[in-house]
């Protein structure tokens, strides 16, 4: 493993020993602000391996027409050394941590939170803070939920209109809508990766599972008030559950329409990267996002490169 790639990104030599070695290092001004406000939360600033995944992951988004732009809302719930900087969020509002509220066991640096069954992140970003028919809402799930009631993600007032991610307990059926009256459903589970709806127009919202992308007919409706939770949907009374998933959940954004595959790649890429840096120990720059993927995969697995 290399010292230099398990040093603060903010060392004095985190960029290597003069004469001697050097590594690339965060250049991005939205991801150092980023890292910057970690580094607070957290007491510490991430190791260099992983400040510069985190940095790729901001230079991935805005190399991509729109991608960025539309996040309005996020935190990458992995990477940071406490669950204080994952909380951080990368734009947009803070989350509150609802309910009993999540503790730092529920905390992965490399698989991100995992519900207790009680515990709900408030995102800060009401449903209507995004156009009618111009938003996304995405959860990056690491570990799935055992079958039970659970969402993922949204919004819900009665049965009229909202925007979830929610897994029924009866049939295993995952359903999404996106500021629509009813939702489709899809005959599985959550699956592993990236879940998330999105909605450009009126009459029409795409989902994600699994890599796939699917459109279905849908008409919009106005968006409500109450703000989106993740882990949980907000649903009012006399619901008489928040139907809080035990998922365990990596990434999360709330924002405008955006490329459902586009942001797959983006999420995926970072997941990989973060785990490489903390799992291996070196600097994920320069190394092709597949290679990332096989080491990662090998080290999951119990292997190594020692």
């Amino acid at each position: 493993m290399s010292l230099a790639a398990k040093l603060p990104w903010t060392h004095r030599f985190s960029g290597g020993y003069p004469g001697l070695s050097s590594q690339a290092l965060p250049t991005d001004a939205d991801a150092l602000d980023y890292l910057s406000r970690m580094a607070t939360a957290d007491g510490a600033g991430v190791e260099t391996g992983v400040a510069v995944a985190v940095d790729a992951f901001f230079r991935g988004l805005k190399a991509t027409p729109g991608l960025f732009d539309a996040i309005k809302a996020s935190c990458i719930l992995c990477g940071a050394r406490t669950l204080a900087g994952a909380l951080v969020p990368i734009v947009g509002d803070a989350p509150t941590n609802v309910a009993n509220g999540f503790v730092s066991g529920d905390y992965s640096r490399t698989s991100g939170l995992t519900g207790d069954g009680t515990s709900y992140l408030d995102s800060g970003r009401a449903a209507d803070d995004d156009p009618q028919n111009d938003k996304h809402i995405s959860a990056y799930i690491t570990i799935t939920a055992p079958p039970a009631a659970n969402a993922l993600f949204g919004n819900l007032n009665g049965s009229t209109e909202g925007s979830q991610i929610y897994i029924d307990n009866v049939t295993g059926n995952t359903f999404y809508r996106v500021n629509a009256a009813s939702s489709f459903s899809e005959s599985a589970a959550a699956a592993t990766g990236l879940n998330a709806v999105v909605r450009s127009g009126s009459a029409e919202f795409s989902y994600i599972r699994s890599e796939t992308v699917s459109t279905e007919t849908s008409a919009s409706v106005s968006p409500t008030s109450e703000n989106i939770w993740i882990f949980a949907r907000n649903a009012p009374p006399p619901n008489p559950d928040f139907a809080i998933t035990t998922a365990t959940i990596a990434f999360y954004s709330i924002g405008t329409s955006l490329s459902l595959e586009d942001l797959d790649t983006a999420v995926t890429n970072l997941i990989n990267r973060l785990k490489f840096a903390i799992l291996v120990g070196e600097n994920p720059s320069g190394l092709d996002p597949d290679t990332i993927d096989y080491i990662v995969r090998g080290y999951e697995a119990g292997g190594s490169l020692e």
